[in-house]
């Protein structure tokens, strides 16, 4: 049975024009002349029945219709396009792995590895997006993911197995400025200066404290960063103290940019796993790149 599907040169005609709100910037977008794109259009508009846009004093509007459809086809198109990329990646080789990471960790820690990797497995290809929370692989099209969570945020991902591969250890990191002079700091001194706070982790400075058994009343206090690279980054700009996995600054540690400001490294309760879905015996491709990766985490 034939598809009830308009043509692809349509779709790309209408996704650009939509973004742009423009036939001519889209024509200019896709190498076309803008007769040709609204000549796609409309052809795209008589095969639904509807009009996607209308006409205004400065081009053209998307109509409540035509903003709808835009919603809907354009993470299609942008599937489309992926899969295509990975099909073209594949010339000669003999296996692709799409996979989510958490984005420090895979910029940190991951990426400088992939080149051992490239080493042992030549016929291996890694695609990675980032993504910081559980989703439903039945819905993406992802090999794997590159969690960090507690045991408890693994266990309740639904229709996954994980593999644990590195525990998460954060230690108190500042600029060497910062330190005036003094090689270390003790814990209570930690608490007179500013805290570098982590937004996905607002309770590590008073659990850090807490741990030493240092009373520090302004332990949430302190700017606020999303990812550890920023914290890291403000940190070396000499703005407070990070606690920091000591894994994700290892260049800044070995230049000299970051130093630790207090040796009292503290388990997180935290750890990175390798996250696959419970479907059947995995691709070799990612049994292969699992098992590369306990053999590094491991090392």
């Amino acid at each position: 049975m034939r598809r009830k599907i308009p043509s692809l040169q349509a779709l790309a005609c209408f996704d650009a024009a939509a973004r742009h709100e423009s036939y001519t910037r889209a024509a200019q977008e896709l190498a076309l002349t803008q007769s040709a794109v609204s000549r796609q259009i409309g052809a795209l508009e008589e095969f639904l029945g509807i009009a996607l846009f209308r006409r205004t004093r400065h081009g053209v509007a998307l109509t409540p219709s035509g903003a709808d459809y835009a919603r809907q086809i354009t993470p299609r198109l942008q599937a489309l396009e992926r899969d295509t990329l990975e099909a073209m990646s594949r010339q000669g080789t003999t296996g692709a792995i799409a996979l989510a990471a958490v984005p420090t960790f895979a910029t940190r820690w991951l990426l400088p590895r992939l080149p051992d990797l490239a080493a042992q497995h030549p016929e291996l290809v890694v695609h990675i997006e980032t993504r910081t929370r559980p989703f439903l692989f039945a819905d993406t099209g992802f090999d794997a993911a590159l969690y960090s969570g507690t045991p408890e945020q693994v266990a309740n991902w639904a229709g996954t197995h994980a593999m644990p591969l590195i525990e998460e250890e954060v230690v108190p990191v500042c600029a060497p400025a910062l330190l005036r002079g003094r090689k270390r700091l003790q814990p209570a001194d930690l608490a007179q200066l500013p805290l570098l706070q982590q937004s996905t982790r607002p309770e590590a400075w008073r659990q850090w404290f807490e741990a030493m058994s240092v009373n520090a009343p302004f332990a949430l206090s302190g700017p606020r960063y999303e990812l550890y690279s920023l914290t890291a980054a403000a940190a070396a700009h000499g703005l407070g103290v990070a606690l920091v996995p000591r894994l994700l600054i290892e260049p800044e540690l070995a230049s000299g940019e970051l130093v630790v400001a207090c040796p009292k490294p503290l388990k997180s309760g935290r750890a990175y796993y390798l996250v696959t879905p419970e479907r059947g015996e995995p691709r070799p491709a990612v049994a292969a790149f699992a098992a590369w990766l306990q053999r590094i985490a491991a090392a």
